[in-house]
């Protein structure tokens, strides 16, 4: 039996589909009469306090996100495999938010609106793509597939991981050791690391400062579409306003929604987006966890499981 306990979503929407892909397979919802001790799957988003209580019998933990961070907190998470949600579509429009920010500012966005709102015509030319590194902090499925959209574009890539990544036309970093070389030669740097203790508050002052600052008119950049908790905003907002930092795209934060009184609201080049980066869609969560867990009762391993000691 498959159980859903999701918060934030259509939870009845999703468990028509799942009762559509897998009939004759039980589905039932949190308030359905059912002995939890039949439950072998709990598919989960944000779930509460509550939602592993008697599932004595559970196989897999089914998690809606790609991010994992917050379920590993639950207090009462219990001992069995975590699946992450990797699909095509989720990858594509992560890497399509990446993409559109990383040429919005290499081609100088910031600049050219204060330009139009002084009326004033400045014939500056941005740097080529090939003049311009973009930096990708995790190269994981998302960070891969980033890099993979934004090579054809000609911008020089580099990453950086925690193990070593060999990607073709990508300048490889690992570790700590490496990260200040990283940091060095990059212009944008683009955030799409899990969120572990070792990478909380990653985008800081220091790591700022660090920076290539020699390329793009008015400072580097950074991108975070990974996890608010990889960020202090109180310092993006001073790295902003004192030039550390010439723009930032930020589509997570600290506190979501974003509170009224932050200052990154009034920054004009601090480009705010409301968590919308990359999105589960349902059709493809169905297909993709039906799979799972049809091939996992038919006796195959399961795919894409959390490395709870990594975090990820």
């Amino acid at each position: 039996m498959l159980l859903l306990h999701l918060s934030d979503v259509d939870e009845a929407s999703w468990a028509r589909a799942f009762s559509e892909a897998l009939a004759p397979y039980p589905v039932v919802r949190r308030g359905d009469s059912f002995d939890p001790a039949e439950i072998r799957y709990i598919f989960v988003w944000k779930p509460q306090a509550d939602a592993f209580d008697g599932l004595v019998n559970l196989k897999a933990v089914l998690s809606l996100g790609a991010g994992v961070d917050a379920l590993l907190k639950h207090p009462n998470l219990p001992d069995a495999p975590i699946v992450r949600f990797v699909d095509e579509d989720l990858s594509q429009r992560m890497s399509d938010y990446v993409v559109a920010h990383v040429t919005m500012h290499h081609r100088q966005f910031t600049r050219f609106q204060a330009d139009q709102k002084a009326r004033r015509w400045d014939q500056y030319y941005p740097p080529a793509a090939g003049e311009t590194t973009v930096g990708i902090m995790g190269m994981g499925v998302l960070g891969q597939d980033a890099a993979r959209r934004l090579k054809p574009l000609g911008f020089d890539l580099r990453s950086w991981s925690r193990t070593p990544k060999g990607m073709d036309g990508v300048e490889g970093f690992a570790g700590q050791a490496e990260f200040d070389a990283f940091l060095t030669g990059t212009d944008i740097l683009v955030n799409l690391l899990p969120l572990t203790p070792q990478t909380t508050g990653i985008l800081n002052r220091s790591t700022f400062a660090k920076l290539r600052r020699d390329r793009l008119a008015g400072g580097p950049v950074i991108i975070n579409a990974a996890r608010g908790g990889h960020q202090k905003e109180a310092d993006i907002a001073a790295a902003l306003q004192d030039g550390t930092l010439g723009a930032a795209s930020l589509d997570v934060f600290e506190v979501e929604p974003l509170p009224q009184e932050s200052p990154l609201w009034a920054i004009e080049n601090c480009y705010i987006t409301p968590h919308i980066a990359a999105i589960s869609n349902e059709q493809s969560g169905v297909r993709y966890f039906t799979q799972v867990l049809t091939e996992h009762e038919q006796g195959q391993a399961l795919p894409n499981v959390v490395d709870r000691a990594r975090g990820y």
